[in-house]
């Protein structure tokens, strides 16, 4: 369910409908995130070839820079494609991790964009990663099961539908999707881990995503709450934490922070996280989640500055 199609609330006690409600429920779990690592120039450029010459390496998220919604962004597969050409290395690096790989990989392409399935880095492939070092356990699963369970063979996971005894017979929780996700299973899951606390892990740390027609509810908003409930500290796996940019590294070997860009829409995820990582940071202001809005309130507010802000991708 896309937030403004129900009645989705945030941390203060209001429906997610636009973006400043969204912005304030990112500042509302501010403790929870990586602190601010440094000021940026915000330096006002208009697109990704605009900073090419001091770029050698563009880290792009993917709602609000590649695409919106199933709709990419008009003009930019080109301009990737011109960077890509250039010789500039371009990795996709998304907090998506509802999606199987390979059904983003054909997004991708359908859209118009030619990337290798080694360079989209996603929180999916971030936690699956980290679920190595993990011991073997029965999973409930919040995903939406119509998408398959590709990526997730060898794992045990029972999707968490409208039945409570999956929930109470969970040793541990994945938070991958929340497109099915209602505000039932939501209560389900707080009662039973209030009744038996057990690990929670989360393959998407975003609250909100832009969509065609407004913001969507991410699994992030559902695993704040699950915690202020709770007082059960999740695990969080892809941006603004470091585990998806230590993935992205080993992919990139050797580069040169200093010519390395985390180009994205959202202070709190993109350009919080890209900072901490020690990379530059880039923050989309027409597209995404400040589109038709002005960014400086929301920098000053928050604190966190980008290098360059970019009037479109």
């Amino acid at each position: 369910m896309g937030v403004g199609q129900g009645a989705r609330r945030d941390y203060l006690g209001t429906c997610v409908l636009n973006m400043n409600e969204a912005f304030a429920a990112y500042e509302h779990v501010r403790h929870r995130l990586p602190e601010v690592a440094r000021d940026g120039a915000c330096q006002r450029m208009p697109h990704l070839e605009a900073i090419a010459d001091q770029i050698d390496v563009f880290l792009l998220d993917a709602f609000g820079v590649l695409n919106i919604g199933e709709t990419a962004i008009d003009g930019v597969p080109e301009r990737v494609a011109r960077l890509q050409k250039a010789g500039k290395r371009v990795i996709v690096v998304s907090n998506a991790a509802g999606y199987p790989h390979g059904d983003l990989m054909a997004k991708y392409a359908r859209l118009g964009y030619d990337f290798e399935p080694e360079d989209v880095i996603t929180s999916r492939k971030t936690i699956l990663h980290g679920l190595r070092s993990e011991p073997p356990r029965r999973w409930g699963l919040m995903a939406n099961k119509a998408l398959g369970g590709a990526d997730l063979e060898g794992l045990d996971v029972t999707y968490l539908e409208d039945s409570r005894h999956a929930y109470d017979q969970a040793e541990a929780f994945l938070m991958l999707g929340s497109a099915v996700w209602t505000e039932a299973r939501q209560a389900m899951l707080i009662q039973s881990q209030r009744d038996n606390p057990r690990p929670v892990y989360v393959g998407n740390p975003d609250i909100v995503a832009p969509r065609e027609t407004g913001f969507s509810t991410e699994p992030g908003h559902f695993a704040h709450e699950l915690a202020d409930a709770t007082g059960i500290a999740p695990q969080f796996f892809g941006k603004p934490f470091g585990n998806i940019f230590d993935l992205t590294f080993a992919r990139l070997g050797n580069f040169d922070p200093d010519r390395t860009v985390m180009v994205g829409d959202s202070l709190h995820t993109d350009i919080l996280g890209g900072q901490a990582a020690g990379l530059k940071t880039a923050l989309i202001s027409g597209y995404g989640f400040f589109a038709g809005h002005d960014v400086d309130a929301p920098i000053q507010t928050s604190g966190i500055q980008p290098d360059f802000i970019l009037d479109r991708p």
